[in-house]
């Protein structure tokens, strides 16, 4: 195997940082991951990343702060085998709904799903809102599962071979599927089934032992959990003991 190129700098439970970890496995390009909760990066990580986001990557003399851009720049930079469909209206379309899962389902199932249910519980220590769950179960989940089905193809992915449409869209189920959310098949039979072949990738399957070890781990353990459970953790961190809210809010 190549000597490690690339440095991705967030936790293997965002489905931004899942996202960038496919695309750089498709491609085969090696890399080590510092898996912090972007709430405990220190100033230097704010410096890298000013919304105190994540995914980073760092690369040779590059560093980049944000999913879409960094996938952008690996498909540039190693070509084969390409993340987007030939041609300017499949293109145009991969990249609006790259666009689309990264800004309305990150609203939603982040946001208003996963956040309420997780991070507010384990990383501030603060009860979620029900009203903010209600409300994304009952009219903004079946909304986004109501596009997605009239978009999604009955069989196989949208352009052939998985592109960066696939990778986006269902990256967010499986932060879902960690808020204990699924699908009803009976309602949205293909986004179901898309949804089942694109997380049963290779690249995606390769993750769900660290997203598991993660899931029962408290988050200062994290990296010592996933050392030993073989995940390429880099040996220096941007991590602190204390978490501080992002500039970002939703």
């Amino acid at each position: 195997m190549a000597a490690v190129t690339s440095k991705i700098i967030g936790s293997y439970l965002s489905p931004y940082v899942r996202k960038v970890l496919v695309c750089l496995d498709i491609k085969g390009i090696p890399y080590e991951i510092d898996p912090i909760v972007p709430f405990y990066g220190n100033d230097e990580f704010a410096r890298l990343s000013p919304v105190r986001r994540i995914p980073v990557l760092i690369e040779d003399q590059i560093t980049l702060a944000d999913s879409s851009v960094i996938c952008e720049y690996l498909d540039e930079r190693y070509p084969e085998p390409p993340l987007l469909p030939q041609g300017a209206q499949l293109r145009a379309r991969a990249r609006w709904l790259e666009e689309f899962a990264d800004t309305r389902m990150g609203e939603v199932f982040i946001w208003h799903l996963f956040n309420q249910l997780v991070i507010r519980r384990f990383v501030w220590g603060e009860t979620p809102d029900e009203q903010v769950l209600k409300k994304a179960r009952e009219e903004e989940i079946p909304q986004v599962l109501d596009y997605l089905e009239s978009e999604l193809p009955a069989d196989g992915f949208l352009f052939g071979a998985i592109s960066i449409a696939d990778i986006s869209l269902a990256a967010f189920f499986r932060n879902a599927a960690f808020a204990r959310y699924a699908i009803d098949a009976g309602r949205w039979p293909k986004t179901a089934a898309f949804v089942s072949r694109a997380l049963g990738h290779p690249s995606f399957a390769k993750l769900r032992p660290f997203e598991e070890v993660l899931l029962r781990t408290p988050i200062a353990n994290h990296r010592e959990a996933l050392k030993k459970a073989g995940a390429p953790v880099s040996a220096e961190t941007f991590g602190t003991t204390t978490p501080r809210r992002g500039v970002l809010t939703i």
